[in-house]
């Protein structure tokens, strides 16, 4: 089937291997700091998880965000280092830790929200709601296709 469409396989690959994305985060990035914001956009995929649902467990942020332990370890141990979470055992069960906002990570979301939507305008400059939509079914197919 694929044999039928005439393509360039880098531009393919480039796309599907992340460039996009990592073109999304380093403009995300620059936004976040050109309006006072000293976060990352990987902390931001947490801090929005948080926002709506806090003091849940590592590994619900892990599933949520698509990171591994190591690396969400990692993430949460600078997140707490800028006072943004803190980790709080379990009540339940001492072995788990719930990561919970601070109140800088709470008064971050505003402001934050603001410059992330700005970044997604942005990129989705001159794109319409239909290819929009055709792209995010395409993306879900080979998500679907490609996953463990």
């Amino acid at each position: 089937m694929i044999e039928q469409f005439n393509f360039d396989i880098r531009l393919i690959f480039a796309i599907l291997n992340g460039k996009v994305s990592a073109a999304i985060n380093r403009k995300m990035s620059r936004n976040f700091r050109q309006n006072g914001l000293e976060i990352t956009p990987e902390q931001w995929t947490v801090l929005i998880f948080l926002w709506e649902k806090d003091g849940v467990t590592q590994q619900e942020l892990c599933n949520a965000t698509f990171k591994d332990k190591p690396s969400m370890t990692r993430l949460i141990d600078n997140m707490e280092r800028q006072h943004l979470v803190v980790r709080i055992s379990d009540k339940k069960d001492r072995r788990i830790n719930l990561i919970h906002l601070t109140k800088d990570g709470r008064e971050l979301e505003e402001q934050a929200r603001i410059v992330a939507n700005q970044t997604l305008k942005e990129a989705l400059q001159g794109v319409t709601i239909d290819e929009l939509s055709i792209g995010q079914e395409l993306l879900k197919k080979i998500f679907f296709n490609t996953k463990d």
